[in-house]
């Protein structure tokens, strides 16, 4: 009596555990491993074969003199304020000062 039920058992398992086997030749997808580094690496070449009319940028070896003397004696020329932001004044909470309250 076991025996025939091993053979029932058997009959049915295999069926259900030929759904288990997965054959990945020719059904997998492209391995994208690594695509968005290629991607991200590709968008920050913007022209690698590019030629510049001046290789070398110009330089001034009396400027650079003095500027190191200035250097050496702390007289350094301040450099000019630049503001990237725009503050306006309006009718919302922030006050435009850049501390917190």
């Amino acid at each position: 009596m076991n025996s025939d039920r091993a053979k029932w058992l058997a009959l049915v398992a295999v069926p259900l555990m030929a759904g288990c086997v997965h054959d990945g030749a020719g059904t997998a997808p492209a391995s994208t491993f690594g695509e968005a580094n290629r991607q991200t690496m590709l968008a920050q070449v913007v022209e690698p074969d590019n030629a510049y009319e001046n290789a070398v940028p110009p330089a001034s070896a009396a400027k650079a003199g003095q500027a190191t003397e200035r250097y050496r004696k702390d007289t350094v020329k301040k450099p000019e304020r630049v503001r990237s932001t725009s503050v306006s004044s309006g009718s919302g909470s922030s006050t435009g000062s850049g501390s917190n309250p």
